[in-house]
């Protein structure tokens, strides 16, 4: 055994500079600065002993477990919070995987072929072009083994644009898959473990992901009735038969869950990641926290960390990121402080991307952010910086979106972070807004917050947010002129699929476009919320462990959120992070597996 040293619970690691770990240079460095605090006693309280630990239970996490069980491997899960599922089962569970089954049998018009030069064209030479093979290729193999050991279906979210359609290779109507409703029955006493959905569906209905779509649209179209209509029926009859129906990310941390039940592989929550065994320059095990005690998981075959981004640790946002960053404006699970991150890098390996995340506008409502997607992008809405004026096309991409709020606010601090998204009456009248009906009014305490206002002129609500009275005035006389026209040549809302799956089609000649023109106004707080960061440890096309030098640390595997995101700086589709997440977890248990 080698000699250790054991941690205190309080050490804070040394963490080298961004450009020094991004650069992949000065390993020297990285191991005078980190190495000393990262082998971790190995002969504390045993706690047990498996081929394979599982570090979070996340959608990587599980499917990583479930993969390894069925190669025949002993696993256990450890989970830091008192909950299952991470910040998958707080998601809308989006999936985005080319040509896997269920779109093939759905016929969506994909190839391999199609995929790679999509995939190539959104990331760019930054991400290796093994580890996008990696991710291609083991996509489709990773949906049909994970339906094969769970009780997990999925659907076509059909119409749901990759979002860069006319990149080549991309899909208009999209390659995005969901989980199909589960009963939640299935788990047992272990549903009241499973974490509660970010936005918990309305009580009676049964509501997937692609239905927000509607349901949005459901006071101005036949089909947004219809659909809110069939919501209601599937909770009734799910009522009737005795069921605790489950969509989005709470059936699919279920389904997973239930996968591991079926395998019989343990989960321990309450069970924080202390940091990594290290002996011989290889990782054979982890300590953690169990039931009060601090005690050693021997792990036999491997260990693989996926228990998230650091979104909720500030001291890390505050080192890697662009000011203004907020830990209180990301929707992702709360326990994710980057735990496994810096173990990983105490342990050696290399971070990338630690400056970015997968982000979205997101109005700042006391208790927790709310993450926009409709509401910026129906029409009768335009965002507006410091100075009055618009800035970017509101209906983007949500990612591309803050990333022009942090490049234009980049060297002139508040000139567009916070932004403001203005809309009127006749939006409110027609549009669902974050759960409030259209014509009820918002909450007091949105106002109490500052994180809404109103105001019965454009002079006046400019007051309200702080901007020029005439810049607005010209702004939107000039939005408004171009709403009734249908083109913006300003910012091209309007000129891609995607900038219409979220819209109105009842609005001509652009269903993106609508003039801002009926009192009272609305305006709402913008900032860089996020659904979690993409920056982590540094992965082959294996999912093993990287250190600077390209070298591979023995025994340690990385997926999900906690390693450096195979979509690089973009996003694909609705459910990139998901889709890339289960892949490597299935990736690095394969290969755990494969590994002698």
């Amino acid at each position: 055994m080698t000699e250790a040293v054991s941690i205190p619970a309080n050490a804070q690691p040394v963490l080298p500079s961004r450009r020094t770990v991004l650069a992949g240079a000065g390993a020297g460095v990285l191991a005078a600065a980190v190495l000393p605090a990262a082998a971790a006693r190995a002969d504390g309280t045993p706690l047990g002993e498996y081929d394979v630990v599982v570090v979070g239970s996340g959608a990587a996490g599980m499917t990583a477990a479930l993969t390894a069980a069925g190669r025949g491997l002993s696993v256990l899960v450890v989970e830091k919070a008192a909950t299952f599922g991470g910040s998958a089962a707080r998601s809308g569970a989006g999936i985005w995987l080319p040509n896997n089954s269920v779109i093939l049998d759905a016929g969506v018009p994909d190839t391999p072929e199609k995929a790679a030069r999509y995939l190539s064209a959104v990331v760019g030479p930054e991400v290796p072009a093994d580890r996008q093979r990696a991710f291609l290729a083991n996509g489709p193999r990773m949906l049909d083994f994970v339906m094969a050991r769970s009780p997990l279906r999925f659907r076509f979210m059909d119409g749901y644009s990759d979002y860069y359609p006319d990149l080549p290779g991309g899909l208009p109507n999209g390659r995005s898959i969901e989980p199909d409703q589960i009963d939640g029955n299935v788990l047992g006493a272990e549903l009241a473990h499973l974490n509660p959905a970010y936005m918990p569906v309305p009580a009676g209905m049964v509501v997937f992901s692609q239905d927000y779509k509607w349901l949005n649209l459901a006071a101005v179209t036949a089909k947004g009735l219809a659909v809110s209509t069939e919501c209601l029926a599937r909770g009734t009859k799910a009522a009737l038969l005795g069921q605790k129906p489950l969509t989005m990310g709470q059936a699919l941390a279920a389904g997973l869950r239930a996968g591991l039940m079926r395998a019989g592989v343990p989960v321990w929550l309450n069970s924080p990641l202390v940091d990594l065994v290290l002996e011989g320059g290889a990782v054979t095990g982890v300590v953690v926290e169990r039931e009060g005690v601090r005690g050693v998981v021997r792990a036999r075959r491997g260990v693989v960390i996926g228990s998230g981004g650091f979104e909720h640790n500030a001291a890390m946002r505050e080192r890697y990121q662009q000011q203004p960053i907020g830990t209180a404006w990301s929707v992702g699970a709360k326990e994710n402080t980057g735990d496994g991150i810096l173990a990983g890098q105490r342990a050696g390996a290399a971070l990338a991307l630690m400056e970015d995340a997968w982000w979205g506008p997101s109005i700042p409502l006391p208790g927790e952010p709310y993450f926009c997607l409709a509401e910026r992008t129906l029409p009768g809405g335009l965002l507006v910086n410091a100075a009055g004026t618009r800035f970017v096309n509101e209906a983007a991409p949500y990612s591309d979106v803050v990333h022009v709020m942090y490049e234009k606010d980049r060297g002139a601090p508040g000139s567009h972070i916070p932004a403001w998204l203005i809309v009127d009456q006749n939006y409110r009248n027609r549009y669902l807004f974050k759960d409030v009906l259209p014509t009820l009014p918002f909450p007091d305490a949105w106002y109490e917050a500052g994180a809404a206002k109103k105001a019965w002129t454009w002079d006046a609500l400019a007051g309200q947010i702080g901007v020029p009275a005439a810049a607005l005035r010209a702004t939107l006389n000039r939005f408004n002129a171009q709403a009734w026209s249908g083109s913006d040549p300003d910012f091209h809302r309007g000129d891609t699929a995607y900038d219409h799956y979220y819209t109105d089609p009842n609005v001509v000649p652009n269903s993106c476009l609508a003039p801002v023109w009926a009192p009272p106004f609305h305006a709402f707080r913008i900032v860089p919320g996020d659904l979690g960061t993409k920056g982590g440890i540094v992965t082959d096309a294996r999912a093993r462990a990287l250190r600077a030098d390209g070298s591979v640390i023995r025994g340690l595997w990385a997926a999900g959120n906690a390693s450096a995101a195979v979509m690089g700086h973009s996003y694909a589709g609705a459910g990139s992070t998901i889709g890339p997440a289960m892949t490597f977890g299935y990736v690095a248990a394969n290969d755990i597996a494969d590994t002698p």
